[in-house]
């Protein structure tokens, strides 16, 4: 197994620490959100823990149903004690971009609902500016997909529609909308890009989550760092 797969395990092991008996959690979605699945798993068989977790997919869903997590709902519990998820790029501000699991409209969602949140990750998402090498994930309405297409080119941004592994035809989430990753470049406001792009007809959510992380925790080979919003 290679580091990034041990430094992902640590940065759970970290992160589950905050986890406490009665607490509801927003479950994350993605490879380092399913080892904090397992620990919390691990932990409830244990007789540690009596939790609930609320899944940002059908993916953590089944993970979560699979381990023996308890599950409940937003419905149920509107406000959440704290949501742990991973992250696909971090700035020094903790500003994330996520959704490259296509998960990224509950995943804002469930976040928003917990009163901290919490990111793991391994030390290579870390970057100086959002968007150096990575496209911004935005969930649209299928319907709106053509002008939206064109609206996004109009902002600078080089749009292209997520297409499945493995099916024919492009993702459809959970919330059957489609994917479309747009390469804006290094980004140097994304609160600005953020509110930019909700300003278009038929964006649902995007996978700019800004000022919305309390807490990171990063997985080096040897090390796990820990850092807090300023």
């Amino acid at each position: 197994m290679g580091w990034r797969e041990e430094a992902k395990k640590r940065v759970a092991l970290e992160a589950v620490k905050h986890v406490k008996n009665g607490n509801i959690i927003g479950l994350g979605s993605g490879s380092t959100a399913a080892y904090v699945i397992e620990q919390i798993a691990e932990k409830v068989k244990q007789k540690d823990l009596q939790v609930f977790g609320v899944p940002t997919s059908y993916q953590a869903l089944t993970l979560a149903m699979l381990c023996g997590v308890p599950i409940t709902t937003l419905d149920e519990h509107p406000q959440l004690d704290l949501a742990i998820d991973g992250a696909d790029q971090i700035d020094n501000k903790l500003n994330l971009i996520k959704g490259m699991g296509a998960a990224l409209a509950r995943e804002k969602i469930v976040a928003s609902a917990a009163r901290q949140f919490i990111v793991v990750a391994d030390e290579t998402k870390l970057v100086n500016k959002l968007g150096t090498d990575q496209a911004v994930p935005v969930e649209i309405l299928p319907f709106a997909l053509s002008p939206l297409l064109m609206k996004l080119r109009e902002m600078g941004g080089e749009p292209i529609v997520r297409e499945g592994k493995g099916k024919v035809g492009p993702v459809v989430t959970d919330n059957g909308n489609l994917i479309v990753d747009v390469d804006f470049g290094p980004i140097d406001a994304p609160e600005k890009l953020d509110a930019r792009l909700k300003l278009v007809p038929g964006v649902v959510e995007t996978g700019l989550f800004v000022g919305m992380a309390d807490l990171v925790y990063a997985g080096s080979e040897k090390a796990v760092r820990k850092l807090k919003r300023r």
